[in-house]
């Protein structure tokens, strides 16, 4: 049983954002937007790591998988340089157009741009993974409803390795900012880019611009919380030697709710700290999610799915029912049918012809063509009196007179008796 307020809307939440920030990534893979792709990837990492833990270690603090702990706690920590080196990337390269002076980019560019966004949101976070294991106090703690949580010896030198690059990136992420101003001082020259044949349009240029600044306001003042939390709530410890600061190392700290949810600031660090990812992937669905370029990849895509259930489940005509009362023509109607057509230029009257001999008619073939009674198989025709017999130049003789066809049918049943005179 489970004390965590958030259980399970935390859970679905980490999910489908995982899910929704994954389905921008083709379009954006063909656009050549590297920053863009590797913020995705980053936060639906962070995301799924968030959903596994939340699931796994909900209602309990048992060291279950450890090797999944050592996996998680470095996703956590790459996530939480690669999200907001990938938000600079995209302001980076948002500014960089403004400020260009080229109306073209060619290819030899559009690489030398990917690899440099790759070095940023790959190597970067890579690194500074590494460097972590210096202020690493111990392998890494268990809170229950949280999950696997990294731990760093409150030092001088952790304030350098982990906690001043997320601010750091946040920074210069402001100073590329200023591309907003860039932007509108030239705009006549960016409409020229723009119109150049590349497949950045203004509205995708705003949308970029907007995330970028989102998760600069997320992540900034979240990163000088947790300076001013670690600095404030605990004191600093000298560092003394690696000895020191590895001593017990493969220890693995497990807490319950019931102690850690006392430490109002580590509950308002860790709910801040969780949050962040499902919270920056429904922000990049909301941005790119519902654009003109969304819907019509979302129209290709579903497309053939449409196709193949029209093929499997083809439309079915409608057909007439008894209990309509517009399927059944009136009686007006019926006999408006039957008149006479009358040529302008003579006086002759054409019928409709019929044999003079018995016809026999099947059940089936009439019953299509009366009154849709198909669908009652207890009538039976029976055709008391033919009509009489005429010729075609009789019915077309100027002298000749309209004559009256009359066949007396009657419908039965095993009930009833209905009579029809036609």
């Amino acid at each position: 049983m489970t004390l965590d307020p958030t259980y399970p809307l935390f859970p679905i939440f980490a999910f489908v954002g995982c899910i929704l920030c994954l389905i921008p990534l083709p379009w954006h893979l063909q656009a050549w937007n590297s920053g863009t792709c590797f913020f995705m990837a980053w936060t639906a990492l962070a995301c799924l790591n968030q959903f596994v833990n939340s699931v796994v270690w909900s209602g309990n603090a048992i060291n279950h998988a450890p090797i999944w702990c050592e996996i998680s706690i470095r996703i956590l920590m790459g996530a939480s340089v690669g999200i907001p080196a990938s938000s600079m990337c995209i302001v980076r390269r948002l500014y960089a157009i403004a400020r260009s002076q080229k109306v073209a980019i060619t290819r030899a560019e559009k690489r030398r741009a990917v690899i440099m966004d790759s070095l940023i949101c790959v190597l970067l976070p890579i690194v500074y993974v590494a460097l972590q294991v210096v202020v690493q106090g111990h392998r890494f703690d268990i809170f229950e409803d949280i999950g696997c949580y990294p731990i760093i010896y409150n030092t001088l030198l952790s304030y350098f390795i982990s906690f001043a690059p997320p601010l750091a990136i946040g920074l210069v992420s402001a100073v590329y900012s200023l591309s907003l101003y860039e932007f509108n001082r030239r705009r006549l020259q960016f409409n020229a880019f723009l119109n150049s044949g590349t497949s950045l349009t203004s509205g995708r240029y705003l949308r970029l611009m907007a995330l970028a600044t989102t998760e600069m306001m997320l992540t900034t003042p979240l990163s000088i919380f947790i300076i001013y939390l670690n600095a404030t709530v605990s004191p600093i410890e000298p560092w003394i030697s690696w000895a020191d600061t590895h001593y017990d190392y493969w220890r693995v700290g497990q807490y319950p709710r019931v102690l850690w949810q006392l430490n109002h600031l580590l509950v308002v660090s860790m709910e801040l700290t969780r949050w962040l990812a499902p919270f920056s992937a429904i922000v990049f669905f909301i941005f790119f999610g519902f654009a003109e370029e969304a819907k019509r990849h979302y129209k290709a895509f579903f497309a053939p799915v449409t196709k193949m259930f029209r093929r499997f489940f083809p439309a079915s005509p409608i057909l007439p029912s008894l209990s309509s009362k517009k399927a059944l023509p009136s009686p007006a109607a019926t006999e408006r049918s039957f008149q006479p057509l009358k040529s302008a230029a003579t006086t002759a009257t054409i019928l409709p012809l019929h044999s003079a001999t018995e016809t026999v008619v099947s059940t089936e073939s009439f019953n299509k063509t009366l009154y849709g009674f198909e669908h009652d198989p207890n009538y039976v025709i029976d055709i008391k009196a033919p009509a009489p017999a005429y010729n075609l130049q009789d019915t077309l003789s100027p002298t000749s007179t309209e004559r009256t066809l009359h066949s007396d049918i009657t419908f039965s049943t095993n009930h009833t008796s209905r009579r029809f005179t036609m």
